[in-house]
């Protein structure tokens, strides 16, 4: 879609909505934007590692608004929008989480440096969340405390994890115990990983979709789910994570269903019963310890009447193609107008300036 489409598109959005759009309220933060990264970023690692990574494009700006790039002009383009502050996520490198160990961790470090870099342009209203290879989890802890550093917040590890490597493993629990000592969640963006992306990538057809709609909710089904019923969050009640660009709708559902079935089988007398690693409810485990992105989700709006307040938030996609830039604020009022304005707060705002402690 072009830039003109797009404005175009979000225009008969805020035509519909507009008289509605005064019920949103003034501060917005997108809790998952993105950064186009240059396109001569791994010139400096070795040639072999440069043939593992991803190769980086150049957008058309006449298709991509160019601020993905350029933070000056990004800001001019949120100041259209009414948008306060972005947490901002990668591109192309998000295809670097399939990479061989030397070449991820040297190419983690060097786009974790170049986000920092385009942050410091606008400290108050973009914030990065570095990249983490976690093949070697001191190495991963190591970078997540050297990003901490510089200012940029949380860690973004593959949502699909190598085979060998499954999230109910204990691989990871240094990295677990570390992130919730600083404070800031584990994020997990669709794509990154071993996911539908990176084994049908050439999909077309129903396929494609199948990927889009079916694989990608049951990845990230799969993440939530190993997370909280291998009893990760009763060895760290401390951490948060952050699922990122799956929408919401799907999760209510899922979690009643786990509820469900952790009633049924954990219940006194019952011929079935099982052992869990966990004593609460799923859903409960869910209201403290996660976190989800939601753009333009009418299901998954719907329910935020009455579920997620502190779980859900509001994301803008800038810039790829499913954005609402440049009239955010319309997309909002078309999901949330009606809504109690204190939950819509939460949603647009509150609930990612208290996960990453933003000082906007």
């Amino acid at each position: 879609m072009s830039i003109n489409a797009a404005i175009m598109s979000a225009r008969s959005v805020e035509d519909k909505f507009s008289a509605k759009a005064n019920n949103i309220p003034k501060l917005l933060v997108s809790a998952d934007s993105h950064v186009d990264e240059p396109v001569d970023l791994w010139k400096s690692l070795p040639q072999e590692y440069q043939d593992q990574l991803p190769k980086l494009v150049t957008w058309d700006n006449k298709t991509r608004p160019a601020g993905g790039l350029d933070p000056k002009i990004r800001i001019e383009h949120m100041d259209l929008d009414g948008v306060s502050a972005e947490v901002l996520y990668p591109t192309m490198v998000l295809r670097a989480f399939v990479a061989p160990q030397k070449a991820q961790e040297a190419a983690f470090r060097l786009y974790n440096d170049w986000l920092a870099e385009y942050c410091a342009t606008s400290p108050k209203r973009l914030f990065g969340i570095p990249c983490l290879a976690v093949y070697d989890i001191d190495v991963a802890i190591k970078e997540m405390h050297r990003c901490n550093d510089m200012g940029l917040k949380g860690g973004l590890v593959w949502q699909v994890p190598e085979p060998s490597l499954p999230f109910m493993s204990k691989h990871y629990d240094k990295l677990w115990a570390a992130a919730a000592e600083l404070g800031y969640p584990i994020n997990f963006h669709i794509l990154s990983g071993f996911s539908y992306n990176h084994y049908n990538a050439d999909a077309r057809g129903m396929n494609r979709i199948r990927g889009s709609v079916v694989i990608k909710t049951a990845d990230a089904a799969n993440t939530v789910f190993e997370m909280i019923w291998s009893g990760v969050f009763s060895r760290y009640p401390k951490l948060k994570m952050q699922m990122v660009e799956s929408e919401i709708g799907w999760i209510p559902f899922v979690l009643q269903q786990w509820d469900y079935y952790f009633q049924r089988f954990t219940k006194p007398g019952q011929l079935a019963q099982e052992h869990f690693d966990i004593t609460e409810l799923p859903s409960e485990i869910f209201a403290k310890h996660f976190y989800a992105t939601f753009m333009d989700d009418d299901v998954g709006a719907q329910l935020l009447g009455k579920w997620g307040e502190k779980n859900c938030m509001w994301s803008s996609d800038y810039p790829h193609g499913n954005m609402t830039w440049p009239n955010s604020r319309a997309f909002l009022a078309k999901q949330m107008a009606e809504m109690d304005p204190a939950r819509v707060k939460r949603f647009v705002s509150e609930n990612v300036i208290e996960l990453y402690k933003l000082k906007l």
